[in-house]
C-alpha cells in the first residue's frame, strides 16, 4: 500500500501503481471528469501516470495553470488531427501550449486561407463529437523512426533522443498518432469550444536558415461561454494596445532610426514627469536618498560585479582611451561605488539609495514590442544596505511601499518567490537562508506567494510582484532581490557597535520596474483614460463661439495659474466637433463657456465618464479639480 497526501492535507491509502485518474475517480466523478493532469510532489504528471510510492498529489482542472496547459496541448492534437484529415500531405512539426492557448506548425504547400481555417474548425468539431480516447504508448528509437518515417520534423526530434537510451513516447487518438511527452486529457470530449485565432509564418526551431512553416494559433475552453469571454477580452486588449494609444494620444513613438529606442513626445513627457514626481514623493516618505550614476563604466567593474560572466551577450560595449568600457545594463555596480565613497557605521544603516537610471540592453529585433520590450529604459532602482538583523524589517518596509504605490494605480498583485538558478554565485546555505528570510518576512505580513523554482537572479533569491490590470491580465513589474554576494565582491563594510568591521547585506528592488514599460502597462490598464493627476491635459476649455474667446482664455489662464494643465480650443470648428475631439483625447474635463457662463463667471462642466455635469462656479471647479489632483484620486 502507498499513502497519498491530497491538497487538503488528508491522507488516503491506495494499492501501489494506482493511476492519477483512478485517485481522482475515488474522490468523486465530478473531479475525475474535470481532471486535466496531476502534480505528484510538485511535478506535473499525466493522468495515466502510475503512483508507486508515498507522495503529495494534486488533481489539476482547467482552473489550474497546469490544467490549462494540458487542456490546450491536447487541443493542439485535435487541431493537428483535423489538418491531417483534410490535408494528408501536410508535414507536422510541433504543437505546444502557450499563453492563452496553443499553436501547431505545419509544412504545407500554401498558407492556410480563411476558408481553410473554417474547414479545419468544422473538422475539429467532428473529432470532439467522436469522443476519441487518448492513449499513450512508448517505442524504442528504431520503431519510433519507422512509425514517423514520413514526418521529417518528427524524425529530427527522435534523433535528438537517440543517444539518450530513452524510449520515445507517443499519444494516439483514433487514426492520429503524435510524438509527444504529454501530459494529455483522457479523451477529446472535454474540448467543447475552440477558435483558430490567426495563421502566421514561423521558422522551424526559430532559425531563419531553416524551413518556413505555417503556424496556426488557437485557443480552447471547456465551455462556449468561456471562449466567448476570452475572445471579448482579446478584442478589448486590442483597443487598449499601448502602441495604438501612444500614437493616438501623442505620448511616444519609435522610429526606424532607433529600433527599440523610444522617443517621448511632449504629452508623454508630461505623463512621465507626473509619474516620476509621485515616485520621488513616495521614496522621500519611506526614507530614501536619490543618487545618479554614469551610463558608461569600465569593463573591469562588470567583471568584478559578476555581470560580465552572466550578461555580456546583452551588453553594449565601447573603447575609450584604449580601455574597454560597457554601457550599463543595470544600475547595481554604480550603487556599490557610491556606498564605498565614504565609511559607514551601523548607525547609518539601513541606507536606502534610489536611482532613476537609464540602462541599455541588447534585445533581438524580433523581441521588440512597443514600450514593453525596448533596448533602453529607465529602471527605478533602489539599493538598500543593511545589517543582517535588519533584513526582515527592510523587506516588509519595501512591501509596504509597493502596497502604497500599486493601490494608487488600482493594481492588485500576486507574489512569486524565485529561488536559486543553476547559473548562480555563492553557497547553497547562504541562498537557503536568504530565501527563508524572504518567505518569513511576507508570511508575517499575511501575504501569500507561489514558488517559482530556479528563477532567482544569479546573485540571490527574489520576490517578483505580478500586477493584475483592469481586464485581468498580469504584468511582472516590481521585484525585491536579496544579495549577499555583491557586498562581498565589492568589499563593502560598515563599523558595528563592537567597533569591528562587518559586511552589509543588500536588497536590490524596483517598484515600477522600467518607467517605459510601466507607462505602457498603465496606458493599457486605463485604456488611455488616465486619472486626472496623470492626464497630460486635465481640462479643455471650449468656447461656444468666437464671441467668448476672451472669457475662455481667462478661464484657461486661471486654471493654469492654479496648477491645472489646461488648454483652450480656439479652432474655428463647431462646438460638438471640439467636444468629440476632446473625448477622443480622453481629457478628464471639458469646460464649455458661452453667454451664461460669462455673466455668472462659471463653466459648464462635461466629464469623459458621465458627460454633462452641469454648471459650476469657476472657483468651485478649480477647488474640486485641484483636490482631485492633490489626492491622486
Amino acid at each position: 500500500m502507498i499513502h497519498v497526501t491530497l491538497k487538503d492535507g488528508s491522507v488516503k491509502e491506495f494499492d501501489s501503481g494506482v493511476s492519477v485518474i483512478d485517485v481522482a475517480k475515488s474522490l468523486g466523478a465530478g473531479l475525475a471528469k474535470a481532471a486535466c493532469c496531476g502534480r505528484i510532489d510538485g511535478e506535473v504528471a499525466d493522468l495515466r501516470t502510475p503512483i508507486t510510492k508515498d507522495c503529495k498529489l494534486e488533481i489539476c482542472t482547467f482552473d489550474d495553470e497546469d490544467g490549462k496547459k494540458t487542456f490546450w496541448h491536447s487541443s493542439s492534437h485535435v487541431l493537428a488531427q483535423a489538418v491531417k484529415r483534410l490535408y494528408p500531405q501536410a508535414k507536422f512539426a510541433i504543437g505546444p501550449a502557450v499563453k492563452g492557448g496553443f499553436y501547431y506548425d505545419f509544412d504545407v504547400e500554401k498558407p492556410f486561407t480563411p476558408e481553410d481555417i473554417e474547414k479545419i474548425e468544422a473538422e475539429m468539431k467532428k473529432i470532439v463529437k467522436e469522443k476519441l480516447p487518448i492513449e499513450r504508448f512508448e517505442l524504442d528509437v528504431p520503431e519510433a523512426k519507422e512509425l514517423m518515417k514520413d514526418e521529417p520534423y518528427k524524425l529530427e526530434l527522435i534523433d535528438e533522443h537517440a543517444g539518450k537510451g530513452e524510449k520515445i513516447s507517443f499519444f494516439k487518438q483514433g487514426e492520429f498518432t503524435d510524438l509527444c511527452a504529454g501530459p494529455h486529457l483522457m479523451d477529446v470530449s472535454p474540448i467543447k469550444a475552440f477558435k483558430i485565432t490567426s495563421a502566421t509564418g514561423a521558422y522551424w526551431r526559430g532559425d531563419s536558415s531553416k524551413a518556413t512553416l505555417c503556424r496556426l494559433y488557437a485557443t480552447s475552453f471547456p465551455k462556449a461561454s468561456e471562449l466567448e469571454a476570452h475572445l471579448t477580452a482579446i478584442e478589448e486588449a486590442k483597443k487598449r494596445d499601448h502602441r495604438k494609444l501612444g500614437k493616438e494620444l501623442g505620448l511616444f513613438t519609435i522610429l526606424e532610426e532607433g529600433p527599440g529606442f523610444p522617443f517621448f513626445l511632449p504629452k508623454g513627457m508630461i505623463l512621465r514627469n507626473a509619474l516620476l514626481e509621485y515616485w520621488r514623493e513616495v521614496h522621500k516618505k519611506y526614507g530614501y536618498v536619490e543618487i545618479s550614476t554614469p551610463i558608461i563604466l569600465n569593463q573591469e567593474l562588470w567583471h568584478r560585479s559578476g555581470h560580465w560572466d552572466h550578461y555580456k551577450d546583452n551588453m553594449y560595449t565601447t573603447v575609450i582611451d584604449g580601455e574597454d568600457y560597457a554601457i550599463k545594463p543595470m544600475n547595481c555596480p554604480g550603487g556599490m561605488l557610491v556606498y564605498k565613497t565614504e565609511p559607514h557605521s551601523y548607525r547609518d544603516l539601513p541606507l536606502r539609495m534610489a536611482e532613476l537610471g537609464l540602462v541599455h540592453r541588447h534585445e533581438l529585433s524580433g523581441a521588440l514590442h512597443g514600450l514593453f520590450r525596448v533596448r533602453c529604459f529607465t529602471q527605478d532602482d533602489s539599493h538598500i544596505f543593511m545589517t543582517w538583523d535588519q533584513m526582515e524589517d527592510e523587506i516588509q518596509n519595501t512591501v509596504r511601499l509597493f502596497d502604497e504605490v500599486y493601490s494608487t494605480f488600482g493594481l492588485h498583485y500576486q507574489i512569486e518567490v524565485s529561488t536559486m538558478p543553476e547559473d548562480h554565485i555563492g553557497e547553497k546555505e547562504t541562498w537557503d537562508f536568504a530565501t527563508d528570510t524572504l518567505k518569513k518576512a511576507i508570511e508575517k505580513m499575511g501575504k501569500t506567494y507561489i514558488i517559482n523554482e530556479g528563477d532567482g537572479a544569479f546573485y540571490g533569491p527574489k520576490l517578483d510582484f505580478h500586477l493584475e490590470d483592469s481586464i485581468g491580465r498580469t504584468w511582472q513589474c516590481g521585484t525585491i532581490q536579496l544579495d549577499m554576494q555583491m557586498p562581498e565582491r565589492f568589499d563593502l563594510e560598515y563599523v558595528g557597535a563592537d567597533n569591528e568591521k562587518h559586511r552589509p547585506v543588500m536588497i536590490h528592488r524596483v517598484v515600477l520596474g522600467s518607467i517605459e514599460r510601466f507607462i505602457g502597462v498603465i496606458t493599457e490598464h486605463y485604456a488611455g483614460a488616465f486619472p486626472t493627476w496623470l492626464s497630460p491635459v486635465q481640462a479643455e476649455v471650449i468656447p461656444v463661439s468666437e464671441k467668448y474667446t476672451e472669457y475662455a482664455q481667462q478661464v484657461n489662464d486661471k486654471l493654469n495659474a492654479a496648477g491645472v494643465r489646461a488648454e483652450v480650443d480656439l479652432r474655428p470648428e463647431k462646438m460638438g466637433y471640439k467636444i468629440r475631439e476632446a473625448q477622443l483625447q480622453k481629457i478628464p474635463y471639458m469646460l464649455i463657456v458661452g453667454e451664461k457662463e460669462v455673466e455668472s463667471q462659471s463653466v459648464s462642466v462635461r466629464t469623459r465618464k458621465e458627460g454633462d455635469g452641469g454648471a459650476m462656479q469657476l472657483t468651485d471647479f478649480i477647488e474640486k479639480i485641484t483636490e482631485e489632483i492633490r489626492t491622486r484620486a
